[in-house]
């Protein structure tokens, strides 16, 4: 998990998964691990994203509340930018954090061996 916190490859940690903004690899040019595999794959990046933004929103809701005090109606405020801009700046790193969990789980299938089998 440490190399999907560094955007790195789960499988062999030397290429970066990103291949540009918003982009993410096909599958690792070292060691050949596939990333996008069938369709609907990609739906747990996006649950990671969900629930690792709502755990900080709401995270940053209490600690405005109840250890600052500030008004409900400026935190709301700051919550609605929170949620607009941060999944989109953790969008690499759900990617990262799935595919890191997806290796944990069951390792990443070979882009040759996946090829092979379609």
């Amino acid at each position: 998990m440490k190399r999907a916190l560094k955007l790195r490859c789960p499988a062999c940690g030397e290429s970066s998964i990103v291949e540009r903004p918003f982009h993410i690899r096909h599958h690792c040019p070292v060691c050949l691990a596939l990333y996008k595999r069938e369709d609907g794959f990609f739906v747990g990046a996006i649950l990671a994203n969900v629930v690792i933004t709502e755990l900080v929103i709401l995270a940053f809701c209490f600690f405005c509340l109840l250890v600052i005090g500030a008004k409900y109606e400026s935190v709301l405020v700051v919550l609605f930018i929170v949620a607009l801009i941060f999944p989109v700046a953790f969008y690499h790193h759900s990617w990262s954090l799935w595919l890191g969990f997806d290796y944990l789980v069951e390792s990443l299938p070979k882009y040759r061996q996946y090829r092979n089998q379609n």
